[in-house]
């Protein structure tokens, strides 16, 4: 199985909700299934068989969550499949496969009176009149705000469809997102605006930031010295809470004395790790808080993926390439200015910078995993030889360790 998890925006670039969409099977691997694909999950809905395996606080952090389905398996028992999650905390995503048929209109009327949420994507303009019984069932609706114009929109669904949010999809760029907000009309937007830096080096990083991106150039450094990183640590109080913590959990009786005997206990390597993800997801502070989901569990999912990739050997900096591969939107720079700021191993960049040596193609891997472009990375397993359920579960094991970091924050 595959599965990804495409986050939802609402106008103040907060995440409401996420959506997984899912493929069971490597249709390029088993070429019989892909006229059938559009069948999959009849029996077993993907994406509920991973909000039950993992919880749904585990995925979203106790959000909206939109399960994809269709025709066949809105009929599919789905409180038997996730039976420890409540209804209304799952949106059924449908698409134009359901069509307003009777038994279609049925069986949606039954799934809202059990409180399950209903949503529709991939429906043109001309389908919205024809589809009318279903739009009055639905509580979203995903438009391609590309093809509509949200002005009339407004007024159309404000009539006719008041329930509804309006939901715009392919936002792919910081303007869109802008332009869209100001105009109004839509609650929530998908697209990779969010990935995107907000300018090209215009801005001065802040004093802040450069007292954490001095502390990633120290234990980033060949054989780095414990006490200068320990001194780094020390101007900052929330970092040296965070590694009083951190040692508290790993010793008993420790008596810690001062930073550089907490920086001592934790070790060289164990300090580095830490520290870059510790840095990390305080240089995130002042952006959108899937930024720093993104960061973490990207670099997590690299490290994962690194013996899949027969490159077990390389799994620290393919944690340390995932995490910075969104640190132009962190800084506000171009990836290049971004880099000449912060030392990186030229393996690091030349995979951020020019997508090339060895560790360039397992974050071109995770670039089209997250964006579940499902054709793409069949293919990519295919020519790499990479069975599906390795990449499944290194998935997975990403998002379990990004909710137990902040799991441990909060305690």
């Amino acid at each position: 199985m595959l599965a990804a998890l495409i986050p939802l925006f609402d106008d103040t670039m907060t995440v409401c909700a996420y959506s997984i969409f899912a493929q069971k099977e490597n249709l390029l691997l088993n070429p019989a299934l892909a006229g059938s694909a559009r069948f999959d999950g009849a029996v077993n809905v993907p994406g509920l068989d991973i909000v039950n395996n993992m919880g749904i606080t585990t995925l979203s952090g106790d959000k909206e969550v939109f399960i994809e389905m269709n025709n066949i398996s809105i009929f599919a028992d789905l409180s038997q499949q996730c039976p420890t999650t409540a209804p209304e905390k799952l949106v059924l995503l449908v698409d134009n496969s359901v069509t307003p048929d009777e038994q279609y209109v049925k069986r949606l009327k039954e799934l809202k009176d059990i409180g399950y949420k209903l949503a529709i994507r991939k429906l043109t303009i001309d389908k919205f009149e024809p589809y009318k019984s279903i739009l009055l069932l639905m509580d979203y609706i995903f438009l391609d705000h590309k093809k509509i114009v949200i002005e009339k929109a407004k007024i159309y669904f404000g009539k006719v469809y008041p329930n509804i949010k309006l939901c715009a999809v392919n936002v792919n760029s910081q303007e869109d997102y802008d332009n869209l907000t100001q105009g109004g009309g839509y609650n929530l937007y998908e697209g990779e605006f969010f990935r995107l830096p907000a300018n090209k080096g215009d801005l001065e990083v802040a004093p802040v930031k450069v007292n954490y991106i001095e502390l990633l150039n120290v234990v980033n450094d060949v054989d780095f010295d414990l006490t200068q990183a320990a001194d780094v640590i020390g101007r900052d109080t929330a970092l040296v809470i965070s590694l009083l913590e951190m040692v508290n959990r790993m010793t008993v009786n420790s008596g810690i004395s001062s930073v550089r005997h907490a920086a001592a206990m934790l070790g060289q390597k164990e300090l580095k790790k830490w520290i870059n993800t510790a840095v990390t997801k305080e240089l995130c502070a002042d952006k959108p808080s899937e930024i720093t989901r993104l960061s973490l569990v990207r670099a997590k999912f690299a490290e994962n993926l690194a013996p899949v990739f027969e490159q077990a050997g390389q799994a620290s900096e393919l944690f340390l390439m995932g995490l910075f591969s969104v640190l132009d939107v962190i800084l506000d720079k171009t990836m290049e200015e971004a880099l000449e700021m912060v030392k990186v191993s030229k393996p690091i960049s030349d995979a951020l910078l020019n997508g090339k040596g060895n560790l360039a193609p397992v974050l071109e891997f995770i670039r089209q995993y997250e964006n579940a472009s499902w054709q793409e990375v069949s293919r990519l397993m295919v020519l790499s030889e990479i069975d599906m359920d390795d990449v499944y579960n290194a998935y997975l094991r990403s998002l379990t360790w990004y909710k137990d970091l902040f799991d441990v924050k909060v305690k």
